[in-house]
């Protein structure tokens, strides 16, 4: 089987959805799929032989987060001749509700798609609601859908009608397991955060007014921050908490794992927005004891707690209280990662990658191949938005020339 998959956001700058895409392309190639992936980035920077750069992205703010896409009429050209070149099975696009490459995709192609969903948006989408005519337009042609949570599904079903099978995000958990201890980065009270320091919904200014109670209860405690970004937030701490706090700046995936199988207890103090906690499933196969904010996708992969502690999002106090108890409890914290490594196992791409599978094989025709769609043509994306009020301001010259 020969599968073209579409990845929206930029493939150089780490995001839940690009390195979904990238560990499903690696399984499913372990698994002897033929894969090409299409997605925005820069062409200068080393990448796989299989992912092809659609063109520079640029960042839009949507759903507490910055996303950043492509779109335009050079994008929609490089998307058109990748499907007219690809002679793929499957097309599999993600986040085809984003204005980039999938949208993109789901308008220039005719024959056997599969859409991933992965947002979770708590109440109406103004976006998605006033879009609704795009969307229809963009969707209308998808013979599969997937949703990555059952937040993300409930998304789908309140804002597109229609509904999706639940197939999970995924999870090297061989890669997280073989992390090697770093000791600067282990010993008593050590804590670690992961995600763009400087998006309020990742909840850092939460962890970080947590820290003097926590502190207080244990002299030793240290926070490692791992991710991109500034804030102000340290600034406001008493000095004696400042210096508990280490800004890594954006790690390696390696790097990632490393911290993750080195600290005492990983903490995620996010307060919105999340449809999965793919961070969480890492952290668990890296051995770590996790605390998480009472999100429902994270009490959906917590299982209700049974895997890791919970309290109340957004409450600082909360957060001290449940760390402090379980920085006391090394026989809990034990209890949590005995616990947190069977439940990555259930995620581990392993499995999931032939749950994606069994969904190709129900929209894969007999003979039947991905084409370009000929009632589509070049210059109609632009007149899909141009001129309308309501439109996602992403009319991005996608960079270079097709």
């Amino acid at each position: 089987m020969r599968v073209g998959i579409v990845c929206p956001y930029d493939w150089n700058v780490p995001s839940g959805v690009a390195i979904h895409v990238h560990d499903l392309a690696e399984a499913l190639i372990r698994n002897g799929v033929e894969v090409e992936v299409l997605a925005p980035g820069d062409d200068q920077d080393e990448r796989a032989d299989y992912v092809t750069i659609a063109g520079r992205s640029i960042p839009v703010p949507y759903n507490g987060s910055v996303a950043r896409v492509s779109f335009g009429p050079r994008s929609a050209s490089r998307v058109r001749r990748w499907i007219r070149e690809g002679d793929f099975d499957v097309l599999h696009v993600h986040s085809p509700v984003t204005p980039s490459l999938g949208m993109m995709a789901c308008w220039s192609a005719i024959g056997p798609i599969v859409a991933t969903f992965h947002a979770a948006i708590d109440g109406r989408s103004r976006m998605m609601s006033g879009g609704a005519w795009i969307l229809q337009a963009t969707l209308e042609k998808v013979r599969a859908r997937i949703a990555v949570s059952e937040e993300a599904r409930r998304t789908v079903v309140e804002h597109l009608g229609g509904d999706a099978v639940l197939v999970p995000n995924g999870v090297d958990v061989a890669r997280y397991a073989a992390a090697t201890l770093r000791p600067e980065w282990s010993g008593p009270g050590t804590l670690a955060f992961l995600g763009r320091v400087d998006e309020s919904r990742k909840g850092l200014d939460v962890l970080l007014d947590a820290l003097p109670a926590i502190a207080a209860e244990h002299p030793s405690t240290r926070l490692f921050v791992a991710g991109p970004g500034e804030t102000d937030a340290l600034q406001q701490l008493p000095p004696e908490v400042q210096r508990r706090v280490e800004f890594l700046g954006r790690v390696s995936e390696q790097a990632k794992a490393e911290l993750l199988a080195s600290v005492e207890l990983y903490v995620a103090p996010h307060i919105g927005g999340e449809s999965f906690g793919i961070v969480l499933l890492e952290a668990m196969a890296a051995g770590s004891p996790v605390l998480a904010s009472d999100l429902p996708a994270f009490r959906d992969v917590l299982d209700r707690g049974r895997c890791g502690g919970l309290f109340t999002t957004g409450d600082p106090q909360a957060l001290a209280a449940a760390a402090s108890v379980l920085l006391a409890d090394p026989a809990r914290r034990a209890q949590l990662v005995a616990a947190g490594a069977e439940r990555a196992a259930e995620y581990d791409w392993s499995r999931v990658a032939h749950e994606v599978m069994a969904v190709y094989e129900t929209v894969a025709g007999q003979g039947e191949k991905v084409r370009e769609d000929d009632r589509q043509g070049p210059g109609m994306f632009a007149g899909r938005l141009r001129g309308r009020p309501d439109r996602p301001d992403v009319d991005h010259e996608g960079g270079g020339e097709a």
